[in-house]
């Protein structure tokens, strides 16, 4: 098989999920990341069901898309609404897409029980829908809803449904496991049921309510399917939609099906962060082929065969899908560990080397006291930074001080908590001491504010980082407040994201060392820019 239809509703299923909530803007600038990855169609929305989807539209009018159609959504006419007059429909038509998919019951309890309607006035309600936008010019696509569920229940009916669809000019219809609780053996057994009973394409639509809906998709595709549709991310309802990030590599590199090109699956990591961050989420770490840890190798056997051969602990070459592989350190590592992580970052070091044994203990000494390198790979770097003997911090830490405290000022209390976080701090910068202060919205806010506001006089740079993110987390529960607690920060400066740890029975101080280790780590790292 070598055509396979690539269809993505990350802006319109994939919106379902709960705490997203995508702007018309945010869409559009999917819609051309999406456009860019290879998508031959892009469902958009439903226009005329809020006025979110109806902008989108709107500003698709004025766009020029290279590979996709895009495609608006919506449902076939209401029982007892002639075509014409049903305001559904014809939402569809002034949305000004050239495309559109119909979503009709194709199961005969959900028509009599959920619809409340006769089995013979569905057939006339999908028909007659089909046709009207199909004369109207507009390619038309059937959602078979409940398709699998009605397979089962009522074979005959659920065929019928698809049937009447095909003579009134559906161009594919799509089978859907809308309760996502198919197995892959069952929507193949369907699928190859359905082509004997029409000549139109046929595709596949799954949820993920049994962790199957990859795995359905793809016993879909080789029972005869050639539409796909899924989320970027496998956003969705409830527990999801099928995943494209991990379908599309799994047709191209797994059976050989060329539905995007070697350039296009080379942004699949790019665009799946993109949506992440888009829809204000944390991109997903463990996620096949697209997360952080997808390459990641954390066990010393592991790492020292990969360092023979790339292809001992890895399914595909990482960089086909625009990820890369990375070598985890912890009290688990081996040599090799060490080795391979400082060679990625430009540092050699020899296996046997006095360094590396150093290093490793050092490691070891390290994650007892609560400090964990394999999620803060900059903070390890800089273990390996300082120890060449020409290495030079680009600033040393004096003294500081932060202050909490309840403020009655009328400025502070006008803030909403009348609370007060103050921060002193000393620092070095070569010969020169530089002493300053500053407020902010608690104290590792306060702490940041106060060290940016010495730094910046001679690393200008520093402006651009950002912390983007900070956790803490408590280690020892059982001793209360005083237990040791590690805090996790991530920083950004707008191109790059990089994570720094701290570690201390004081959470101020465990916040310093991972604050100032990702100070540390940018200037160290961006020495031309500084």
């Amino acid at each position: 098989m070598s055509v396979i239809q690539l269809y993505d509703t990350t802006l319109r299923d994939g919106a379902q999920r709960a705490g997203i909530s995508f702007t018309a803007a945010d869409k559009l600038a999917i819609a051309r990341k999406l456009d860019e990855l290879g998508m031959l169609y892009i469902e958009g929305g439903w226009p005329g069901a809020n006025p979110k989807d109806s902008e989108f539209f709107a500003l698709t009018k004025d766009v020029t898309f290279q590979n996709a159609t895009m495609v608006a959504f919506g449902s076939t006419r209401r029982h007892g609404i002639k075509c014409a007059d049903d305001p559904g429909l014809n939402a569809l038509l002034s949305s000004g897409a050239q495309a559109a998919t119909l979503v009709g019951k194709c199961s005969s309890r959900q028509v009599t029980q959920v619809l409340e309607t006769t089995l013979e006035e569905n057939l006339e309600m999908v028909a007659s829908s089909v046709e009207y936008l199909r004369s109207r010019g507009i390619l038309v696509f059937l959602d078979a809803e409940h398709f699998f569920d009605g397979w089962k229940d009522d074979r005959d009916y659920s065929i019928k449904v698809l049937q009447v669809a095909a003579k009134a000019g559906c161009a594919c219809m799509v089978l859907c496991d809308t309760n996502g609780g198919s197995l892959p053996d069952e929507v193949g057994a369907a699928v190859r049921d359905v082509l004997l009973h029409t000549d139109v394409p046929v595709g596949i639509h799954a949820h993920n309510d049994a962790e199957l809906a990859v795995a359905n998709t793809l016993a879909a595709v080789q029972a005869g399917a050639v539409q796909v549709q899924g989320t970027i991310n496998g956003f969705g309802e409830r527990c999801g939609n099928a995943n494209l990030c991990s379908i599309i590599p799994a047709l191209k590199l797994k059976m050989s099906i060329n539905c995007v090109s070697e350039a296009q699956l080379g942004k699949l990591t790019e665009v799946s962060r993109f949506v992440s961050e888009t829809a204000n989420l944390a991109p997903e770490s463990f996620m096949p082929y697209v997360g952080l840890s997808a390459f990641s190798h954390k066990a010393g056997l592991h790492v020292s065969g990969m360092a023979r051969w790339k292809g001992a602990y890895q399914h595909i070459d990482p960089e086909l899908v625009g990820n890369n592989p990375h070598v985890l350190i912890s009290e688990q590592s081996g040599r090799t560990n060490i080795v391979q992580r400082a060679k990625e970052i430009g540092v050699e070091l020899p296996t046997k080397g006095s360094e590396v044994a150093q290093l490793l203990e050092q490691v070891k000494e390290l994650e007892s006291r609560g400090f964990q390198y394999e999620n803060a790979e900059a903070s390890f770097d800089l273990l390996v930074y300082r120890m060449s003997a020409n290495y030079k911090k680009p600033f040393e830490l004096v003294d500081y001080m932060v202050v909490v405290e309840k403020d009655r000022r009328k400025g502070v209390e006008q803030r909403g908590d009348g609370v007060l976080s103050e921060a002193m701090v000393k620092v070095k910068v070569g010969d020169k001491l530089l002493h300053t202060a500053a407020e902010g919205d608690g104290p590792v806010n306060a702490l940041d504010n106060a060290l940016r506001n010495g730094l910046l006089e001679y690393y200008s740079g520093l402006a651009s980082v950002k912390l983007t993110d900070y956790k803490v987390r408590i280690l020892e529960e059982s001793t209360g407040t005083e237990s040791q607690v590690r805090v996790l920060i991530e920083s950004s400066d707008g191109v790059k994201q990089w994570r720094t740890v701290g570690s201390s029975t004081n959470i101020i101080e465990a916040s310093w060392l991972a604050l100032a280790d990702s100070m540390e780590y940018w200037l160290v790292t961006n020495p031309t820019v500084t």
